[in-house]
Parts: structure tokens; C-alpha cells; sequence
């Protein structure tokens, strides 16, 4: 048994209520079982609950045994004097309130279906990745798609509240925040924290310093990043590294360079080299400048589509790494990529700044651009569409893959509305 289970029970009210009582015989009847309550203190709060002859309204707070009340010194503490109702499935011990009477309880475990708690505990022990699988196709559609909806919302407050505080991090600056968050995500997860790294120590502002001049540009963040350190005659690679090293005294920065083993470019295709991406961050810089008001003005995927794409310098056109040419011309970032960026740059933006500002529009707009874009493709959506789970656009890919890592990976069948449906006894 578990305290998951009893908030599930006492939420839904899936227990037998006939003769209802306290374990010292007091009539209960439930008007309102109350809000649950995630942070600290009772479990439930705002109940209304008539136990004889008097009607309460205050806090619920479960336990599988109700010596746990002692045992987590909830009788020392102010904030659960207002408990009105103790639910339990097993009283073990009867429990106090201060002035001396005794805390209204209710057992439970007399008073629950076996065939539920059965349900549970396979859900809960299913040696499925997504434990629901083999019944998930009995779930209805709009079951499903509120659950989505639920964690797409869950998802896009908690990357706002992450931009905000990278934002709180930058002094307020939007512009720089944007920068830092776009160059961590074109590490596209293998190399997000060296591209951290590199936008924090080469800031927008300095290379707004030298936005007019590409080859200064790709100077600054490929000596910054370490690619810089090798002796070769290849006229690019000189010119580079002699405007690196006259930036780099003149603004003091070289304390903080990357060292070249921090990057990754084993298992990557070829235009994920972070070489490439780096080349193509210049070039964004060169080309576009304005990222911030890019990200909270436009309104379409397409206008976005467009911003990001601008092709690399000349160079970097034939090669994708240093000194091996490569003769087929090499294209700037593709549809997959720009997706990518759109998702885990733009919309995390527009959300943040939405909520900065308390205007939902910016969130709509967000909302709308998820639907607008084709959903990925990795293992995790590949598992919900094997199990008839619609995934077409960036927003049910997006809910899908927050569905999977908050709720499924960590078994809360019990918080999840697709596996309260499975569970609801009544259904059957």
C-alpha cells in the first residue's frame, strides 16, 4: 500500500461508503473532498465534511498507517491544526490533537474493491517502459487528449520558468538570454553544455561589437571554443587565429576558453559537427542580429523558417571540419534542425516572455506554432504511435515525450488522467 493509492482513493472516492464512520463511530458524510495541495503541508485542503452533527471545512491528510501523523511530527506542527479529517488504511494507533480529543479518522482497508488494488499494483509492477501499454488502446480519445493537453501546459511552464531564470541570470536581458538559450540548443543535447559555455563567454554583446565582419565573428567564438590551437598554413585557419588572438587580448576573454576535448563529434552526422553549428551561429549573427524581437514578433512557422535560414561562410560550405575539404557544397540548417530549434529556442521564449508580461497572446501564438510544425521522431514518440497514440504535430510530440519522462518513467500512473481512466472501477 501506498500514500499515492489512498490520494487516488480519497480524490476519486473509490471506496464503499455505506455506513460511513469514524473508527470512534461518528457519521461522516463528504460534501467536498478538497483541492490537492503539491507543496508543503496537509494533502487536501478545503474540505467540507459533516462528522456527526458538525459541518468542517478544512484540510484531509492520509497516511497507510496513522501512527505516520506521529512518526512525521505533524502534531508539532501549526500548519496541520486545521486537519478535520484523518484517512488512513490502517488504524494502528488512535491520534490526539493537542488539547486532548481525538483526531476523526477513517479506515479505509475494509472499504476497498481487491480487483482495484490488484489493477494497481500491475500497472505499477508492469516491466513495460510505458506501463499502461497493453491496455492503452481501451482508453478513449478524449481521455488521451486531455492528458496531453495537461502535460504540454506542465511542459512549456516549466521550460518558461527555466528561461526566466537564465533571464534573471542575465541582468534582465532578453537579448543575451535568447542568445545563451539559442546556442545551448544548437549543441542539440550532445554538445548544449560546451555551446552553454561558449555563449557565456563570448556574450552577445560583444559580438554585436563585431556583427558587420563574418570572419571576426567566426574568430571570436571558434578561437573561444577552442578549435584555434593548432599550428597549420591553411590561409582561413591563419587568418582566424590571428584575429582571435587580437580579440582575445584586446576584450581579455582568453581565460575563459573551451578546451577542444570538450566537444563532441563522435556518432554525429557530419552536419551536427559543432564546427558547423558554430559556422552557422555566425553566420545568424552576421545576417539577423535580432533575436529577441525575431522570437516574440513573428507569428508564423514559415517567418521563422526563413530567419533561420542563412547559409554558412564560404568556407564552411566545403568543409566540416577543419583542413578536410569536402566537395559536394554543404547546406545550411535543414527543416529537422530549424524544427528542433523552433520547439526548444522560440517557444520556450514566447511562453516566458508571456508570462513576464501576463499576455496570454504570446502563449497562444507558442501554442499555435507547436501545431504548425511536424512532430519528432525518436524512440519515445515511436513507442506512443506503436501504441495508437496520434502524433502528427510538435505539440502532441512535445506532450507525448513529457507524458513519458514525468509520468510513465516515474510510475505516476495515479496523477495521470489516462491511468485514472484505466483504474476507475466504475467503468467497469
Amino acid at each position: 500500500m501506498t500514500e499515492s493509492f489512498l490520494h487516488y482513493l480519497w480524490e476519486y472516492q473509490y471506496f464503499h461508503k455505506h455506513s460511513l464512520q469514524t473508527t470512534h463511530g461518528d457519521e461522516i458524510r463528504i460534501f467536498h473532498t478538497g483541492q490537492r495541495n503539491t507543496h508543503s503541508g496537509p494533502d487536501f485542503f478545503n474540505a467540507r465534511i459533516q462528522i456527526g452533527e458538525m459541518n468542517w471545512v478544512g484540510s484531509v491528510e492520509i497516511h497507510v498507517h496513522a501512527s505516520g501523523w506521529l512518526e512525521h511530527k505533524h502534531h508539532l506542527d501549526p500548519a496541520y491544526e486545521n486537519v478535520v479529517l484523518h484517512v488512513v488504511w490502517d488504524n494502528d494507533k488512535a491520534i490526539r490533537h493537542e488539547d486532548g480529543s481525538w483526531l476523526p479518522t477513517l479506515e479505509l482497508k475494509d472499504r476497498v474493491s481487491g480487483q482495484l488494488f490488484n489493477d494497481y499494483k500491475k500497472l505499477l509492477t508492469s516491466a513495460e517502459v510505458i506501463p499502461c501499454s497493453k491496455r492503452f488502446r481501451e482508453v478513449t480519445a478524449i481521455t488521451r487528449m486531455a492528458m496531453l493537453d495537461r502535460v504540454l501546459v506542465e511542459r512549456l511552464e516549466m521550460k518558461a520558468t527555466q528561461v526566466l531564470q537564465m533571464l534573471q541570470r542575465n541582468n534582465n536581458d532578453w537579448e543575451e538570454t535568447c542568445y545563451q538559450l539559442l546556442l545551448k540548443n544548437f549543441g542539440f543535447k550532445v554538445n548544449n553544455e560546451p555551446f552553454l559555455q561558449l555563449a557565456q563567454a563570448v556574450p552577445y554583446k560583444l559580438l554585436l561589437k563585431h556583427a558587420d565582419s563574418q570572419i571576426q565573428l567566426e574568430a571570436l567564438l571558434f578561437g573561444q571554443a577552442g578549435f584555434l590551437e593548432e599550428e597549420n598554413r591553411e590561409t582561413y585557419y591563419r587568418l582566424l587565429k590571428r584575429e582571435y588572438k587580437i580579440l582575445s587580448q584586446k576584450y581579455r576573454i582568453s581565460e575563459k576558453k573551451l578546451k577542444k576535448v570538450q566537444w563532441r563529434f563522435l556518432r554525429l552526422r557530419p552536419a551536427n559537427f559543432p564546427t558547423m553549428r558554430i559556422a552557422q551561429v555566425a553566420a545568424l549573427v552576421f545576417r539577423r542580429r535580432n533575436f529577441f524581437s525575431a522570437f516574440t514578433t513573428t507569428e508564423s512557422v514559415s517567418g521563422l523558417t526563413d530567419f533561420f535560414s542563412v547559409s554558412q561562410s564560404v568556407y564552411w560550405l566545403h568543409h566540416y571540419r577543419f583542413f578536410k575539404a569536402f566537395e559536394e557544397e554543404i547546406t545550411s540548417l535543414g527543416e529537422a534542425s530549424i524544427d528542433n530549434v523552433i520547439i526548444n529556442t522560440v517557444v520556450p521564449v514566447m511562453v516566458a516572455y508571456g508570462k513576464s508580461r501576463d499576455e496570454q497572446v504570446y502563449v497562444d501564438r507558442a501554442v499555435c506554432i507547436l501545431q504548425d510544425i511536424h512532430a519528432e521522431i525518436n524512440k519515445i514518440t515511436n513507442h506512443w504511435k506503436s501504441l495508437g497514440m496520434h502524433v502528427k504535430t510538435a505539440f502532441d510530440s512535445q506532450a507525448s515525450v513529457e507524458l513519458y519522462n514525468s509520468f510513465c518513467v516515474k510510475r505516476r500512473c495515479l496523477d495521470c488522467t489516462i491511468g485514472a481512466y484505466l483504474l476507475n472501477p466504475n467503468r467497469k
